[in-house]
């Protein structure tokens, strides 16, 4: 069996290695180092862009789906652009999945969209009207699971039962503690 990788983890260590480019002293050092990463991206986008082709062209509609619900392909797929699926197709299938966890909270949540700037704007329903402990379970689950599906998504925008909007909510992880939705959403 293939090692796991954490793609989150990978990303944010190449943006961090990034960053650190743009320290370097030497301007010539810090372009070539720059254009390295840029060319080997390009590299493997270009190669994957070339293996979603083929599998297409075969027809075989069960690899595609395969590739584009791995973990670590899907997000290459997303960071390339190659996904199959829309954004917003993303987050509904999160969605779905989570919401046989949220009837614990008595409520569900509905997709009202994805804006240009990428943010998901979603309604709340339900989720013991009164009850904040649950609204910030509720919120949470979901959140990790559009996250997980969508991880180029720039927030999460949430309608609350009552029609108050609360604030935009950026995409992190949550804080330690108990929590009735579990961490992993099948």
């Amino acid at each position: 069996m293939p090692q796991a990788h954490d793609v989150q983890a990978a990303g944010g260590r190449v943006e961090a290695l990034i960053a650190e480019l743009a320290t370097l002293s030497d301007p010539v050092t810090r372009a070539k180092a720059e254009e390295l990463v840029r060319v080997l991206v390009e590299l493997y986008g270009a190669g994957l862009e070339r293996v979603v082709e083929i599998v297409t062209d075969a027809e075989a509609a069960e690899v595609l789906h395969r590739l584009a619900t791995d973990d670590l392909v899907s997000g290459l797929l997303v960071l390339h652009d190659l996904h199959p699926l829309s954004t917003a197709e993303r987050v509904r299938a999160a969605l779905d999945t989570v919401r046989p966890h949220l009837g614990l909270h008595e409520g569900g949540v509905e997709l009202l969209g994805v804006d240009e700037a990428g943010v998901v704007r979603l309604r709340l329903q339900g989720t013991c009207r009164g009850c904040p402990s649950s609204q910030l379970a509720v919120t949470s689950a979901v959140e990790r699971a559009v996250l997980q599906a969508a991880p180029e998504v720039a927030g999460v925008d949430v309608e609350r039962p009552d029609g108050d909007r609360a604030p935009l909510l950026q995409i992190q992880r949550r804080p330690p503690g108990p929590c009735p939705v579990p961490e992993k959403v099948p």
